[in-house]
């Protein structure tokens, strides 16, 4: 839990920033093995790289992944959404024909919506707290 905390810094700023990601397969199918995970692990660690962003944890079922991204401020998490869906979809759809048999119609791999949910950090409840109890001039 340590490692979550570590304070990034840029140029002009200090952060600390993860998201949730979540991506289901297309319709829900039903498509992933032990070996498609292991893959898509090593592309989306690529694709993070990519962003300066750091996937800090990944796991999945048969239709779906979740995603554990510590992230920069200046990258949009759509952006990274949207590369991370593409890249994985297009590398796995090459290196696993199997894949393919399932989205012969559609040709996409995910469902065209996500989940993204920021994590970390001090409750919302504490947070307006702390900000309503600073000392305002007057």
């Amino acid at each position: 839990m340590a490692e979550m905390q570590k304070i990034r810094t840029g140029r002009h700023c200090a952060f600390v920033m993860h998201v949730h990601l979540v991506f289901a397969t297309k319709f829900r199918h039903k498509v992933f093995t032990d070996a498609h995970l292991v893959r898509m692990e090593e592309i989306m660690r690529s694709v993070c790289a990519d962003f300066e962003s750091e996937l800090v944890e990944f796991n999945g079922e048969d239709n779906h992944v979740h995603l554990l991204v510590n992230f920069p401020p200046k990258v949009a998490v759509t952006k990274l959404v949207n590369s991370l869906k593409g890249v994985s979809s297009r590398r796995l759809r090459q290196e696993f024909p199997d894949l393919v048999r399932h989205y012969w119609r559609a040709n996409k791999l995910w469902s065209g919506s996500y989940f993204a949910g920021t994590v970390g950090g001090a409750p919302l409840s504490i947070v307006k707290q702390y900000i309503e109890q600073q000392n305002r001039p007057v």
